[in-house]
């Protein structure tokens, strides 16, 4: 699903922000990325995700050979990509349907379609019920979940989640740790997670990746 090869990313600041990365994430991997502050998480998912080219090195997602990727093919490449942001970035004045439902109303899909998709999602994020609640009368619990069924409504082939976690007590976060590890196997897709929690990783992954100052450190 994602490959590196001897990817190096120099900002024009001329802060070396990944030095030869190379690295292999499987189709169904439930894959974690850890490290400190400025190891270079950020970076990595913004080359998967095109925000960015390699100085060097190339890159794939999902067949899709990065270095060469036309711009008008970016969208295509996107639609396969589902992100789960730490802050939710939810629409407060809007329900929890209309925001799950959100971007395939700009797809302009029929009513019928968008509803029989929003109903299949809220059962997977264990939901149902909650279609006309206002997103801000949520637990923070119940936002993350919100925000991952908007991800994963539009079917995404790998799923990225950056720190989504952090925002949230300890009680829940350990609560969602085992409700996100039971989507992905419910799901079957690619999940790949940025967090700085060595024990989160070592909950519920099946592959880490140690960065640190650009590097990979391990892989196992």
């Amino acid at each position: 699903m994602v490959e590196m090869k001897d990817v190096c990313v120099t900002y024009a600041t001329g802060v070396d922000a990944l030095h030869n990365v190379n690295l292999k994430i499987n189709d169904g991997d439930f894959a974690f990325v850890v490290g400190p502050s400025g190891a270079g998480k950020s970076t990595l998912i913004k080359l998967i995700l095109k925000e960015i080219d390699p100085t060097s090195g190339s890159v794939y997602v999902n067949g899709y050979h990065l270095n060469r990727l036309r711009r008008r093919k970016i969208p295509a490449l996107r639609r396969t990509i589902g992100f789960v942001f730490q802050d939710f970035r939810l629409i407060p004045s809007m329900t929890v349907y209309d925001n799950i439902a959100f971007g395939l109303k700009l797809k302009k899909l029929p009513k019928d379609v968008i509803d029989e998709k929003v109903r299949h999602v809220l059962d997977v994020v264990d939901l149902e019920g909650f279609e006309r609640r206002r997103v801000h009368t949520l637990s923070g619990g119940q936002q993350q979940r919100v925000a991952i069924a908007r991800a994963i409504v539009n079917e995404p082939e790998i799923l990225l989640l950056d720190e989504p976690l952090g925002a949230l007590d300890y009680k829940m976060r350990k609560e969602m740790q085992l409700e996100l590890k039971l989507m992905h196997e419910q799901l079957g897709i690619t999940f790949i997670f940025v967090t700085h929690d060595q024990e989160e990783a070592l909950t519920m992954s099946d592959k880490i990746v140690v960065m640190s100052n650009g590097e990979i450190q391990q892989v196992g």
